[in-house]
This record gives C-alpha cells, structure tokens and sequence, in this order.
C-alpha cells in the first residue's frame, strides 16, 4: 500500500481526484466498448495454491507495477517515476478506490495527467536505473492524449530487450511497464498524441465462451490443421505505422508498413515501396527487429504463421538450420555442409560452453542422456518429417553425440558403422530424396550405471520389397545393387558373374543408374570397411553379395508364350544357369519352379502351367523375398555383434528414423502403410505434448488456457479399427480366392462412405484425409503386396540349396507362414495361413508404441526447405503445409503457456529440501518443504502452480534450483574430501608411529638376535685363538728347547775336544761357528 508523504500531497491526490471524476461516465463509457477492459469472472474450479484467481492477480499485479513506479517526493506529494527518470505528483492516485475496481481506466487517468505535467519538460533525462542506458530525449506530448488499446507492441520478453538497448520510445516504455505490470503478454495500450488522432471505437464481436475458465494472462488458442490457417494470439488494431505481414496468396506473405487505416482496410506499404490497399483480415502484425531469428519460436511476441515463417527463413539464410519450438526442435535441411558438427563442437555441447547454447541435434542428445544418468529412466529421440527433410542424417548425428558421450570401449564405432550398411541395403534414390530409407529403424543403444555405451540393438520395420523389381522412372533400387556392380574388383566380378548395372533389367527399367555427387564405387569400399568392423566374417560377406547378384540375374530371367496353350516357358540362356549357380541349385530345378505349380487335389499332385504373368510374378517374388530375407538376415548379424557379451542395464536411448509421410501421383499399398506408420508417431505426439499435458493439468486442478489442437483419432480408426477399418476389410478380402483389387475398392467404398476422413473415387482408388493432407491410394496390387506369398514350389527350391543362406531364407519362410489367423479356424481344421503385410505390420507399430511409451520422449521435426533439393532455397507454402501438419504453432503456445517441468512433492522436497536451513527442512510435511525452498528462492507464484500430487513450473524455473543444488552438492563433496583427506592423513601419521615402533621393536630383536650371535662367534674365536696361540707356543717352545739341548750337546762337545790332549796344540775355535748355527735354526 502506498502510503502519504505530506498532507499538501493528500490535497493534491483530492483535487486531481475531484478533476477526475468529471470525467468519469465518458472512461467508462470508453472501458464498457472495450470487451478486453472487463475483469475475468473467478475460476470455477479450486484455485491453485501458488496462484490467485485471475481477477485477484491483475489487482495485485497493478499494485506491483505502481510499487515500482512510486518514489518519495521532496514534500509536494509522491511523485511518478516510469524506470526512466521521468517524476509526476500522480503516483498517489494508487489510494483511489476506483484502482482495485477498473484498474485500467484509473491508469488511462493516471497517464492523461502524467503526459500534461511532461507536456513542459524539455532536454534530456537520465535512465533511472543507470547503467549503460546512456540519455533519452523526452518526447514533446500535447497536454490533453487519449488512449486507446492496441496489440502493436512487444511482448514481455522482448520488451526487457528493448529497454536494455534503449530502442523504445516514451510511449511504447510506459506500455511496456503497465503490460508487465498487468502479467500480459500482448501489452494492449498505445499512446496517441493530439497530432496523431485516435481511430474512432470499433464494434467488437464478443468471442464465444469456453467451458475451461480463461485467464487473461494466457493466450487464447485455435485448431490448425492442415487445411486451417494459424491465427494470432490476440484481435489486431490497426493504426498508422504498424508493421504488418500482408497475405498475398493462401502460402505468401509480405512486410509491410500501415500508412492508413480504416475500420476493416488498410492501405500498406510494401517492401518494394508500392501502396496496396488490403482487408484487415489478411494482416497479421509483425515482430520489432531485434526478434528477428530468435532461437525459440517461444521468444516470439506475435506468434503467428508469417512470423513463425520469417523467422525461420532468416536464420536458415544464416546457415542457422536448428530452432527451437519449446521442447521441439526443428531441423531444416540445408542440403549442403553446415559447420556446426564434429568433435570440437561435440565438446563444446558437453562442457556447455557459450557456443553450445544455441538449439542443436547435440543440444537434445545431450539432454537425453543427462536426464538418462540423473533420473534413470529410459530416453527417445523420435525424429519425424517428410521424405528428403534429413531424418536419418539427423539420426546419424545423435548418434555420434551419444556414442562420443559413451564411448571408451570401441563399441561406439561398431555402432556408429551400422548406418552405411543399413543405408547401403535400405536406402534408395527416390524422386523426393536420393537417400531415401525404405524402411524404418529403432535403434536401441544401451548404458552401464557411469553412462558408458554397453550394447546396442536394431529393430527394422517394412522394408519395401517391390523395389528391388520395380522403380518408377527416375528413382533407382536399393544403393548396394549399383555400388556392388561399380566397386567389385576383377577376380570378385568373374566369381560373382557380375556385369554393370545397365546389363541388368532389375536396374536399367528406370532409366537412373546413379546420383549425382556420389561416387557407387567409394561407396562399396565404405560398406567393406563398415562389414569389417561389426564383425561379420569374409565367408559371410561373399555369401552375401552372392544372393545379390543372384537377385540380379533373376530379373534377366525372360519368358516366352507356348503358342495355343497360353502358357509360360523359360527362355534357355545366361541367366538360368548362372542364377542356379549363384544360388547353389540345379538349373532345371530353378526352371521348373519358375514356370509350373505342384497343387495336391485327391491325395495327387497335379501340375500347372503357368502364364506369362503368373510366371513373371512367381520371379519377381522369388527375387523379392531372397532380397527381404537377406536384409533380415544382416540385421540379425549385427544385432548379435552388437550384444555379445554385452550386459544390459536396463539403461537406454532409443533413436527412431522412419520413413517420412509420402504423397505421389500413384499412392500403392506401401505409402498407406507408410503413411499409417506416420499417423500413429503423430497421435504419439499429440499424447505427450496435448493430451497427457492437459489431462495432467486438469487432474492436478492447475489453472491454465487449454490449448486446440487437431486430433488424428479418426483417420487411426479409419484404418485400424476393427471390424470396419481398412486393415481389417483389406485382410478380409484377401481370404476370398475370387477377390480382386476392383471388389476391394468397392468393398472399402461401401464400408467407409460414412467416415469423414474417407471419400471413393472413380474406379480402383479412395481418398484418405491424413493429418498431413489427402492422399489418394489405387488400389492396384493391394492384394498381392498384403498376402506376399511365396509358394510352396520356391520354398522347396530354396530349401534344396546346397548353400547355407537360402536354405536359412526357406526355414525363416516357413516359419513365419504358419501363424494362424485365430483359434476357431484351428478348431475347425483350418489350414494354417501366413499373416497379412498389413496385420503384421500394425503388430510392430503397436510394439513401437509400447516401447516409446515407456521412454521420455524428445521430438525432433525435420523440415524439407524446398522441393529441388538444393541450397539456400527457402519455399514458403512447402515449408508452411509441414510446419501445419506437425503443430508447431500448438506446441510453442502451449509451451509458452504451460508447465513443462514437474515434479511431484516428495521427489521436489527429497530433491532440493537439504538447501533449507536446518529447521525448516526437517518438517514433516512435504509440501510445506516445498513451499519453503521455492519461498526461500524467491521463485515468482507466476512461474510455478502447486498441483493435488505435484508441483508444475514454467520453462526454464528449475534451471536456478538445479544450479543451487549443484554448487551445494559440489561444495559438500569439497568439504567431504577436505574432511576425508584429513581423516586419512591422520590415519596415516597414526600407522606411520605404530609402524616406525614396530620397526623399532622388531630391528631391536634383530640386533640382539645377531649381538647373541655375533658374540658366540667371538667367543669361539677367543677359543680357537687361545689355543692357536697355546699350540703355537707349545710348538715354539719345544723347537727352541730342542735346539737349547742342540747346543747344550755341541758345547760339551766342544769342552770336550778343548781338554782332549790330542787337540789342545791346535788353534782352532770351533765354538763360534757352533753358536751361529744354533741360533739360525733356533730363530723365533
């Protein structure tokens, strides 16, 4: 509540409110024309506890918007500040009791006399709230402005735009804050100068009411449809200067500049400067230029066809091929090389760096697998759109994103190696596209518990048999034909028996034999590599291109007309012999299974000529089901290379690449199934992005605008449902051994007349209403194609086969054909017969179903830019008919008006409830946890709503949570490791003193250990010296007592010679010679 500064402020607010109050029968007079200026009625339904009735939310958010506007004043009263430093004395007209009753007529016052005080402000004014808004001159305005409502400005998000650049005027500012005030994201009010006179009031029809409670925070909604144009959220006004898109034709638009406006016409400039005069009805208003090439069609304020078209337009121009429309992603083909892939852009999307915020096929992969790791539950990324819009080379390239994101094992390559063997055997030119895939792919790739690629799995669906021996002019059979024949070197032609593709009939029929930019030749070197890496083995490989050129030369197989018996004989040449060859059979055996039929009738076999087109057609099926089989075959191959050793974990994202909705001069029996394969992937969609949305919505009591959008159940029941649908009166007639495809017609016609979605028409063909367009089907080959049966003579042959291969194609048949059609033929002795192409067909659609169900589903929308196939051509009307089939409009309104993300209260709480402080986490009611952290956040009420069971929140709100929880979580593992490092230093120094006392301890006891030892040791060396020494001394000791006997023996001797009488004359003194020979001998 605003409160009073002074009491002079209190006789102003008196006096302005006196002066307004003659004026008061003319406003309301002003407001009752106005149907959008009466407040809504309270909703029906219990209000949401996060959000208030939306009459009480306009008051408060009135109330919020003039918060803002009011500052103190210096003692004259509260002035009026707009946010850009513009003051008026009116701020207290908030006190007026007229506020809360017609709040819009009291800010039509509030305006009128704030404009008469600016009307003598001159110069510049400073931005309010500074910055690097720079100075804005302020307008001159008369003293007496009108107002009146109009839907010409931004809307709220690109108004903050706006304002940040300084690119609004006065007016349009002021706009921009009371829209922002009051919630809306059409702002409704223009201001009008007195040299720009209002438009006189018009009649406005009131809009008719819905059951569902509208709030006029949201915008209204309405059906498109293929045949339905979109129209804007909001009426428009039309007034001088408005850029507008001017409808030229049902698929063109042009800009334009209103230079006059009338009631119901226009005069508009166009962008070549010519003035035209236009009906208010094909006009739509354009979007300011800072929104041109958005990101998100979301961002957009006028959401309509021309602006939705333009802006596409101008980012593909850019080479900016990915947009956003909400939780959609659309893809327009470039149909030229784009660098925006490979690995640093790859590592860019995964650190999440600047560069990868812009809408990317990585962008959603990337998405997929976190919430994959994070919520464990299984993923999709189901990629839809028209033949030749780039679904499987967007396939391929989350591919390499999720193998990239799990690699590591050398898996990845494996996986990523499939796609030029499945292209090589399942893509085909056609006139829309030259890398068509004629047939469609689930991939599963499957992840351990830290997000590394642990397996994969590959699931097929209706290849499109008859191509291999039929292609209508200017398309060509299946890529492997044509790279076999051009990239076989000469010792692998001479075994194969190979010649090039114009010697072949199966090829040369069509007249195309190759593509332009693509050499067939390298092409086969990659599919040898790609062979090489899952692992399938040479022997498997030359068996393989054996029942391709076996294929080939049935196709030169020819017939001639025995004449008088009208029947079929087999022409003796090359091509006999060297298809029994190729196919390991006898040449006779071969001939005679082409030409005749074995029927068994009384317990014997009879035998039928056949006719010249029975003949042919029992070749052709041969061919078709030796191509089918082998192409299952190499599936199952890579399937079991895939897997092999592989633990599952439950873990997956599956990526769906199916064949595009298709529509040709000659509709056949393969683009209704086709078709009807695009008509339950819509309904799909319909269910997770329509339906499931607004039954939770209701469910959960959430207050929101419920959004139209066209529903494809009755085309499903057209063909699916029993026992009236097409799929079950097709089967049926094929049980009648006399039926043809011209009862068929009639039957279908007599049946279905009643169905909106059907029309007959002349002859063999009928009309359906698809929920991409009509198409019309000719009913010729409708039969044959759904019973596709291969008779029992061609099983026998292929069974006899000295060859491995079609001896598995034959036990694979046979398998396959004794599916009974239901109990009671079994009771009743009923032969049993094979399963229809349709029946068994619907069987696998319904699996699919099943399995996406079970997955988080994440669409992609590829879009075919223009029919040429060429370059930086953008066709307006065939973009436009593709952006109505797939709703884009209905999933980015109800995507700016919805809650995409939900939790439910427990989850929410259990999420996000530890970032409160301790008391208030530890209540014990959930929700009140809840409530708690988006209070303690400050999440705005608008941006959330409290469901029965969840908690529903706007794009892009729980994006500030999860940064929250991510940097607590992240700090709580830093103090963790902090702690635990701690504890374990710790723990070591405490081992490290146990250990070192240890040590100690156990070098102590080894010491004394080796001191015993050592002095042991010593001691016995004591001993053995001593008695070395004692043993020396003892030896010494008798040598010298021997020589002291020695010379005490000579020295008698010599006393004795001295006194001998005999000697005594003598001089000689033999006693020194005697004493030195002693002592030599007794030297120590």
């Amino acid at each position: 509540m605003y409160t009073m500064e002074s009491s002079g402020g209190r006789s102003t607010l008196e006096e302005m409110l006196d002066s307004m109050r003659t004026v008061e029968t003319e406003e309301k007079v002003v407001s009752s024309e106005e149907s959008h200026e009466e407040l809504p009625p309270l909703p029906s339904r219990p209000t949401s506890r996060a959000r208030l009735p939306s009459s009480v939310r306009a008051k408060k958010a009135l109330g919020s918007c003039l918060d803002n506007l009011a500052v103190p004043s210096n003692g004259s009263g509260a002035l009026l500040k707009d946010g850009f430093g513009l003051e008026s004395p009116v701020a207290n007209l908030v006190m007026a009791a007229d506020l809360v009753t017609e709040p819009r007529v009291c800010l039509s016052r509030a305006f009128d006399e704030l404009s008469g005080d600016l009307a003598s402000d001159n110069g510049h004014t400073p931005f309010a709230n500074g910055g690097n808004q720079g100075s804005f001159a302020t307008p001159q305005l008369s003293s007496s402005p009108s107002v009146v409502p109009d839907v010409s400005t931004p809307a709220e998000d690109g108004i903050s735009q706006l304002h940040s650049r300084g690119a609004l005027s006065f007016n349009e500012r002021i706009n921009a804050s009371v829209a922002q005030g009051l919630g809306q994201e059409q702002p409704s009010f223009s201001f009008l100068t007195a040299q720009e006179p209002p438009a006189p009031p018009t009649p406005q029809t009131p809009a008719p009411q819905s059951p569902v409670p509208q709030d006029p925070a949201l915008p209204v909604t309405t059906p498109s449809s293929a045949g339905k144009k979109w129209k804007d959220d909001g009426t428009l006004r039309l007034k001088k200067n408005l850029r507008v898109w001017v409808l030229t034709s049902e698929f063109n638009w042009i800009a334009g500049t209103i230079v006059s406006a009338e009631d119901t016409e226009a005069m508009v400039r166009t962008a070549d400067r010519q003035v035209i005069r236009v009906n208010a009805t094909r006009l739509q208003p354009a979007n300011p230029d800072i929104l041109e090439g958005v990101y998100d069609l979301i961002k957009l304020s006028y959401l309509n066809e021309p602006s939705v078209l333009h802006n596409l337009d101008f980012r593909y121009a850019q080479d900016k091929i990915y947009t956003r429309a909400g939780p959609v992603l659309i893809a327009v083909n470039p149909f030229k090389k784009v660098p925006i892939y490979g690995p640093a852009n790859v590592l860019a999307y995964q650190k999440r760096t600047p560069e990868s915020s812009h809408p990317h096929v990585y962008m959603t992969a990337d998405s997929a697998f976190k919430a994959m790791v994070r919520d464990g539950t299984n993923q999709s990324i189901i990629i839809s759109g028209e033949s030749g819009a780039g679904k499987t080379e967007t396939a391929k390239i989350a591919m390499q994103y999720l193998a990239a994101l799990g690699g590591g094992g050398g898996l990845e390559d494996e996986i990523l190696q499939t796609n030029p063997i499945l292209e090589a055997f399942g893509n085909a030119k056609t006139l829309r596209n030259d890398n068509s895939s004629r047939f469609g792919k689930l991939i599963d790739i499957h992840f351990d518990k830290v997000g590394k690629i642990c397996g994969a799995k590959i699931q097929t669906y209706l290849l499109e048999k008859s191509r291999v021996v039929q292609q209508a002019d200017g398309e060509r059979s299946y890529h492997i034909f044509y790279q076999l024949c051009a990239g076989a070197d000469p010792d692998f032609r001479e075994r194969l028996h190979l010649k090039s593709a114009k010697e072949y009939r199966y090829l040369n029929q069509s007249n195309c034999l190759s593509i332009d930019n693509v050499d067939d030749a390298e092409e086969f070197k990659r599919l040898r590599t790609a062979m090489n890496v899952v692992q399938i083995s040479k022997e498997d490989q030359e068996l393989t291109f054996e029942m391709l050129s076996a294929v080939l030369w049935l196709g030169n197989i020819t017939f001639s007309v025995v004449e008088h018996d009208n029947h079929a004989v087999v022409d003796e040449n090359e091509a006999v012999k060297v298809a029994a060859a190729l196919l390991h059979c006898d040449a006779d055996d071969l001939v005679t299974a082409l030409s005749t039929r074995r029927i068994r009738a009384g317990g014997d076999d009879i035998v039928q000529q056949l006719t010249l087109s029975q003949a042919t057609d029992s070749r052709d099926a041969l061919a078709k089901a030796i191509y089918a089989n082998l192409f299952d075959w190499l599936v199952e191959r890579i399937n079991k290379s895939l897997e092999a050793g592989k633990k599952r974990t439950g873990r997956s994202i599956s990526i769906l690449d199916i064949y595009g909705f298709e529509s040709f001069k000659k509709n056949s029996f393969e683009q209704l199934c086709i078709n009807y394969a695009n008509e339950r992937l819509q309904q799909h969609f319909n269910r997770h992005l329509f339906k499931l949305e607004q039954e939770e919505y209701t469910s959960e009591n959430i207050d929101w605008t419920r959004v139209d959008f066209e529903d494809n159940q009755e085309c499903l029941d057209l063909i699916e449902k029993r026992p009236l649908g097409l799929i079950s009166l097709l089967d049926e007639e094929c049980m009648f051994p006399r039926s043809s495809d011209l009862s068929l017609a009639n039957k279908l016609k007599e049946h279905l007349k009643g169905n909106d979605c059907f029309r007959g028409e002349r002859d063999k063909a009928f009309r359906v209403c698809h929920y991409a367009g009509e198409v019309v089907y000719e009913t010729n080959g409708f039969l044959e194609k759904n019973r596709d049966l291969l008779h029992a003579d061609l099983l026998q042959l292929l069974a006899s086969c000295d060859c491995t291969l079609p001896q598995l194609f034959a036990a694979s048949i046979g398998e396959g054909a004794q599916k009974l059609l239901s109990p009671n033929r079994r009771a009743n002795g009923t032969e049993s017969q094979k399963q229809s192409v349709a029946a068994k067909f619907k069987g696998q659609l319904n699996k699919l179903m099943q399995r996406l169900e079970g997955t988080e589903p994440h669409f992609i929308r590829c879009i075919k830019p223009n029919t040429s196939q060429l370059p930086n051509i953008f066709e307006q009307e065939l973009v436009l008919q593709q952006l109505r089939c797939c709703g884009v409009l209905e999933v980015v309104r109800i995507s700016r008006s919805g809650y995409p993300t939900r939790h439910s209260h427990q989850e929410f709480g259990s999420r996000y409830g530890f970032l409160l402080p301790r008391n208030l986490s530890n209540q014990e009611d959930m929700l009140s946890v809840c409530v708690s952290v988006l209070h303690q956040f400050g999440i705005s009420p608008d941006m959330y709503q409290v469901g029965i069971t969840k908690l529903f929140f706007r794009a892009g709100q729980i994006g500030h949570l999860e940064d929250v929880r991510l940097r607590t979580l992240q700090g709580v593992t830093r103090v963790q490791a902090l702690y635990k490092g701690y504890r374990v230093r710790c723990n070591y120094k405490q081992r490290r003193r146990t250990t070192i006392f240890l040590q100690s301890l156990v070098r102590g006891a080894i010491a004394r250990r080796r001191f015993e030892v050592l002095r042991e040791r010593h001691r016995a060396a004591v001993m053995i010296q001593k008695y070395a020494r004692r043993q020396s001394v003892c030896r010494k000791y008798l040598s010298t007592k021997d020589k002291i006997v020695k010379l005490q023996s000579g020295t008698d001797l010599f006393f004795d010679i001295i006194t001998c009488p005999m000697t005594s004359h003598l001089s000689i003194n033999p006693l020194p010679s005697l004493v030195s020979n002693c002592c030599v001998e007794s030297q120590f």
